[in-house]
């Protein structure tokens, strides 16, 4: 595989940093996962930590190197980071459970796969025009599918950020899945938040980057739409890559896992409370103590084998 990629998250007009990213990736297969954590005092950052972790986690352990069946990894990554967030409610005793969004992709053999729940968003773009995107589990996107509100009015309708589908629920979370999207040289995949979709359209994201250097590209959507969210804008955060059948940016910009070792997989992702892109005010100790609780309710649905 060659790919060039980039993630990143920013704080937007809010107080803290509920957003969570990942990607990883073995010689044969790349995950992406992108989580937008709801619940105060803290909880929505760690469900949202929860799901990336838990997608990651399982990734490593069954990207040896390709994935037996990437629909199935992500609809049970996906179930079994529900469930450990409703365990992590349990135990903690909370009047309502922690939730949050999640879309993941998988990439191997030059076929995509992806699946979302909530309305975090995946676009696939192809020469500076999206050709696939998921569609929002929202009130909003059903108004506009049923013709009842425009797109003007859906941006400022009372009801923009309601969701009925998310881990971490009462009730089992309605997941999405695509269809088997075999990729082409030069695609986008851009897994994003509301934070950017909501105040930068996909159109508007695909032309910025046809032919552009993804890594210069997309820090400056991010700052472009951190600006127009301004005070009050909301958390955003991005992971993007370029499928490459070959070197089109420089060569120190793009990985190739060509020569990597059949049993090991590259993951980034910050452990909870460690990266200063995410405010919080939480005590050290509260911090280790997080850590050791999340990765205690990821175990318990993700044996290591």
């Amino acid at each position: 595989m060659r790919f060039t990629i980039f993630q990143d998250s920013r704080q937007g007009g809010r107080s803290n940093n509920e957003d969570r990213t990942t990607y990883c990736y073995s010689r044969d297969a790349l995950l992406m996962v992108i989580a937008d954590g709801m619940g105060g005092h803290h909880h929505g950052e760690i469900a949202a930590q929860i799901a990336v972790q838990s997608l990651a986690d399982a990734f490593q352990n069954e990207a040896k190197p390709l994935l037996s069946d990437p629909f199935r990894f992500l609809q049970k990554g996906m179930t079994n980071a529900h469930h450990a967030i409703l365990d992590y409610a349990a135990r903690h005793r909370l009047p309502d459970s922690p939730r949050t969004t999640c879309v993941a992709c998988v990439i191997q053999d030059n076929v995509a796969y992806w699946a979302h729940a909530g309305d975090s968003r995946l676009f696939l773009m192809r020469n500076g025009r999206v050709i696939a995107q998921t569609k929002d589990h929202s009130r909003i996107r059903l108004l506009l599918e049923e013709g009842l509100i425009t797109e003007a009015q859906a941006a400022h309708h009372p009801d923009r950020n309601k969701i009925y589908s998310c881990l971490g629920s009462p009730s089992s979370p309605e997941i999405d899945f695509s269809r088997k999207t075999p990729l082409a040289h030069g695609d986008i995949l851009l897994l994003c938040t509301d934070g950017l979709w909501g105040v930068t359209s996909g159109d508007m994201m695909a032309v910025a980057l046809k032919g552009a250097n993804l890594l210069q590209a997309v820090p400056m959507l991010l700052a472009q739409a951190e600006i127009k969210g301004g005070t009050h804008g909301d958390n955003l955060s991005v992971v993007a890559v370029r499928w490459e059948d070959n070197y089109i940016e420089a060569a120190s910009s793009a990985i190739s896992t060509q020569t990597m070792p059949a049993d090991e997989v590259t993951t980034k992702l910050d452990e909870f409370g460690r990266n200063p892109s995410y405010k919080s005010d939480l005590s050290d100790d509260e911090i280790e103590a997080a850590i050791e609780e999340i990765r205690s309710a990821i175990d318990k649905f993700n044996p290591k084998k």
